[in-house]
């Protein structure tokens, strides 16, 4: 074997022990790479239809009414990944429930009322946290655990993206036409409610496993991005599905190595990298900037 045989070798094996070394090495990498793709399969789904439905703000708006829900429970029960779930789930559902009834019986609009609802909340969960946790309790809500996740929280993500998956599959034709044509839907099926409801539903709970795993801040992040930088690439809705899914699967890796090696924040650098893939889609992508430039180009040049 020649020399430059040898030390292309040595380069293949440095790359692949860099890219493999800390999940076969250490155990909570591994657990937050099982964390991730359980989160990826079911927050990225349901990122493309709250992108479908223009609720992407409403999505990043619940990731924070979910907090005060968390912060009793763990007053109740400390780090209790019951209490904090049981939590988080009823204070977004009791944020949702509760912003549409004052849109349908005030003046005020849905948009105006659920801004309302979650800076209470987020404000109180806030409070609740700091006045009796500590700033390091608060960081952990704020921006997740990931490389903490025990075999408890991978139970409830599993858990989670398996209902997900399966409620999207039984509520797939609806939704897709409730993201088409609401009013068409609501005249001619009964499934509208369980649709508009169900998807509520999947949206909270996604929230919340997105909550253990990244914290509230960045917990909506794994589900907008990826619908949005899938949108730049593909039109069709399955075509979406598994375009955002992958995108999500393929940041997640990227960036639990990233902050393995270069030792910075886990949740943040998760985040930044499918920003980093909106931003690269955005200007490369079929759908994305150049699009609008090529026409231009042809005409010039005929």
């Amino acid at each position: 074997m020649s020399a430059a045989s040898l030390w292309q070798a040595l380069d293949a094996w440095l790359v692949a022990s860099a890219l493999w070394e800390p999940f076969a090495e250490f155990g909570f990498m591994r657990r937050a790479l099982a964390g991730c793709v359980a989160l990826s399969l079911s927050a990225a789904p349901v990122g493309v239809f709250l992108m479908l439905r223009r609720m992407s703000l409403t999505g990043d708006a619940m990731a924070h009414a979910i907090l005060p829900g968390a912060a009793i429970g763990y007053l109740a029960a400390g780090l209790s990944l019951t209490a904090m779930t049981i939590g988080g789930i009823v204070a977004g559902l009791t944020v949702a429930v509760g912003s549409g009834l004052v849109a349908r019986n005030t003046v005020l609009r849905e948009d105006a009322s659920l801004a309302a609802f979650y800076l209470l909340s987020l404000a109180l969960g806030v409070l609740i946290v700091s006045v009796r946790g500590n700033s390091v309790d608060l960081l952990h809500v704020l921006f997740g655990t990931v490389l903490a996740l025990d075999d408890a929280a991978l139970v409830l993500l599993g858990g989670i993206s398996a209902v997900t998956l399966v409620s999207l599959a039984v509520l797939y034709r609806p939704l897709v036409l409730e993201c088409l044509d609401p009013g068409f839907l609501r005249s001619v099926s009964r499934w509208s409610p369980v649709a508009h409801y169900g998807f509520l539903g999947l949206l909270v709970i996604n929230l919340v496993a997105g909550f253990h795993a990244l914290g509230t801040l960045m917990a909506v992040g794994i589900m907008v991005l990826p619908a949005a930088t899938a949108r730049f690439w593909v039109r069709r809705m399955g075509s979406l599905l598994i375009t955002a899914t992958a995108l999500a699967l393929l940041a997640c890796f990227t960036g639990l190595l990233l902050s393995y090696h270069a030792d910075w924040p886990t949740s943040p650098v998760i985040v930044l990298c499918l920003g980093v893939l909106y931003i690269a889609s955005l200007v490369l992508a079929p759908h994305g900037l150049l699009r609008h430039q090529r026409p231009a180009a042809t005409h010039l040049r005929g």
